[in-house]
């Protein structure tokens, strides 16, 4: 290898050297360009070349600068790739700006220089561009105090195993944090006093836009809407209340980008929190940072503080508040000093009754939190809970008294069981982070009043109540399902739909009876109107639907037949007769719901041709292997 390119350097020499020759023999510098395939410019290098340095000049050399005046000095890169390496979720922009404020070792380099630095380095993967940034179009209001935009995030795991939460809200115009208020549960009544804390602190905005959690709206409540005690406090004080769309979080993208910087900045450098006081004291110096000291790129790189401006004081009105949210949340004052209490003396909330003996507690009711175990078995004070490995992780609140302990997560009841926790248990639980309860969220029913049973269908189709087995359809089974008894109806509900109606099979003395069972909620909602579709069935007495073959029989060969599907099946009436019902095994959906052609007319036999009469052949019989083809026409 090295041989030949002495030979091919050798042979670049000896070429320029014979071009210089023919130039010192008076052949004009055109002509020789001409013959070597080169530049006139290039001819006259190679004289200059010759008679500086003789034939060593002649050889190839590099062509690269000497210098480069434009290129980035050494000291801005390593300044760039430190600020890259300390901060793993800076990118290009925010490392511009924090050059220009922090002071650079040189000029500072533009935004693309930047970012050609860090892929020089490896420090930045390069990804295909999606689309341009004047592509996108941004929406924000004029000024501050015109919107914010609230809702709540979790994401915070305590020592003592409970999950909080968080409640946020950003003023749309300047992306300034005016709640971030961490919360054991994220009951109305706590949304609305972070709410009401920053309403004082700030002034009224003119609207807020929240998504259709129950802490914000009630008109999805059932079984008719009603106003939440968020939306009073919006219409007694001025304020619009505007709620998206079902399942569109991007109309309130601008807290949901608030709660990917908190989660990336904050959240995620502490798996587990001490307590909730260090929680929000921690939540409280992000905001503040966040305000006042980090850039926004929305914002070119501006503070959201600079923006922002809260209502003058002089002109805001008093706060129109329910008597209860008023109580809880006094106006600012001076503190007064807390009474001293005794170490050796016993304080009793003052919302709990006590009994004739006046130490022990009457009607204690506790609601608490705990995480499911990876077992599934969820064991508080002796007594087990089963919920299965499945809601392993998951947060679960109880709300326990003597009597009967229920089981919610996010509001919704898991499970209501018979209680085995004393008076003792339920204050060692208060004393251990509890609460006292509110009413029950659901109350004890009367005999006679509508219950509902949790129960998982066997693989026959089989559900038990009662002591006894009941047949409810084998298409459901291996599905936990909840089977709502009202009156002389037994209902199939499937999270909150009405899958089936049956007729009832027990009697009101066997309700009693029932295991686990419980005062029903609200009413199901019925399940939506089945796809019904027409089909032709063929001669060998089946029909295709969605690419599921279903076999109904030869003897309805050449029939139209209508095919309705619902409950996870396919039902084929001819008429009003049910013909026969299949399991729906296909995933596909139906694409034809016509028969391709009219179904043709039915021929009458014909009559018997005189001319033929006097044969003494007989008429062929049909043959008994074919019955098919002789009844359809379109055999």
């Amino acid at each position: 290898m090295t041989l030949r390119r002495v030979l091919v350097e050798w042979t670049m020499t000896e070429q320029r050297y014979r071009a210089v020759l023919e130039v010192d023999a008076g052949v004009p510098v055109t002509e020789v360009a001409e013959r070597f395939g080169v530049s006139r410019q290039a001819v006259h290098r190679w004289i200059g070349w010759y008679r500086e340095e003789g034939l060593d000049g002649l050889a190839n050399r590099s062509s690269r600068p000497q210098t480069s005046p434009a290129q980035t000095p050494p000291e801005v890169e390593a300044a760039i790739c430190e600020l890259r390496r300390t901060h793993p979720r800076w990118g290009a922009r925010r490392i511009e700006f924090e050059l220009g404020r922090n002071g650079c070792p040189g000029p500072v380099p533009s935004r693309i220089t930047i970012h050609r630095v860090l892929v020089r380095h490896g420090l930045v993967d390069v990804m295909p561009r999606r689309r341009r940034r004047q592509d996108y179009r941004r929406w924000q209001r004029e000024v501050p105090m015109e919107l914010w935009q609230l809702d709540i995030v979790d994401g915070i795991r305590l020592a003592d195993g409970s999950e909080t939460k968080i409640v946020t809200g950003v003023d749309d115009h300047s992306r300034f944090c005016v709640i971030a208020a961490v919360v054991r549960r994220a009951t109305g009544r706590a949304v609305c006093l972070a709410f009401v804390e920053a309403l004082r602190g700030f002034g009224v905005p003119d609207e807020v836009l929240t998504d259709n959690g129950k802490q914000f709206t009630g008109r999805f409540t059932k079984p008719r809407p009603a106003e939440v005690m968020f939306e009073r406090i919006c219409r007694e004080n001025g304020i619009v209340a505007r709620n998206t769309k079902p399942r569109t979080p991007t109309t309130t993208g601008k807290v949901e980008r608030f709660h990917q910087t908190l989660q990336r900045e904050l959240l995620d450098q502490i798996e587990v929190w001490p307590d909730l006081q260090t929680a929000q004291a921690a939540i409280d110096a992000f905001r503040n940072e966040y305000n006042t000291d980090r850039p926004h790129q929305s914002l070119d790189m501006a503070f959201p503080a600079d923006r922002f401006a809260a209502r003058p004081t002089d002109e805001r009105l008093p706060l129109r508040l329910p008597a209860a949210l008023a109580a809880a949340t006094p106006e600012p004052g001076p503190v007064p000093a807390p009474a001293a209490v005794p170490v050796t003396s016993t304080v009793t909330p003052t919302s709990v009754m006590l009994s004739a003996n006046g130490v022990d507690p009457l009607d204690l009711a506790v609601e608490f939190t705990r995480a499911v175990p990876l077992s599934g078995n969820l064991a508080v004070c002796g007594q087990q809970f089963w919920l299965g490995p499945d809601r392993a992780g998951a947060m679960v609140t109880f709300w326990a008294d003597t009597t009967v302990v229920h089981l919610l997560t996010n509001g919704v009841r898991l499970k209501t069981v018979p209680s085995r926790l004393t008076v003792a248990h339920l204050q060692r639980l208060l004393d251990e982070g509890g609460r006292l309860a509110g009413p029950p969220p659901i109350p004890t029913g009367q005999p006679g009043d509508p219950i509902e049973v949790d129960r998982t269908v066997n693989a026959t189709g089989l559900i038990g109540l009662a002591g006894r087995q009941h047949p409810i359809g084998y298409h459901f089974a291996g599905r936990r399902l909840t089977v709502r008894l009202d009156g002389g109806l037994l209902h199939l509900i499937d999270n909150g739909v009405l899958l089936r109606s049956l007729p009832n099979p027990l009697t009101p003395a066997e309700h009693a009876r029932i295991r686990d069972a419980r005062p029903a909620g609200p009413s199901p909602t019925p399940a939506p109107e089945p796809v019904r579709v027409q089909r032709r069935i063929s001669c060998r007495g089946s029909l295709t639907v969605a690419r599921q073959r279903i076999h109904v029989g030869m003897v309805h060969a050449g029939r139209t037949v209508t095919v309705e599907s619902a409950d996870h099946t396919f039902r084929v009436y001819d008429g009003d007769e049910l013909l026969t019902e299949a399991a729906r095994t296909t995933t596909l959906p139906i694409a034809r719901f016509k028969v391709r052609k009219p179904e043709p007319p039915r021929r009458s036999p014909l009559p018997p041709d005189p001319r033929n009469a006097t044969e003494s052949h007989p008429p062929a019989a049909a043959s008994p292997k074919s019955p098919t083809c002789a009844r359809n026409p379109m055999a």
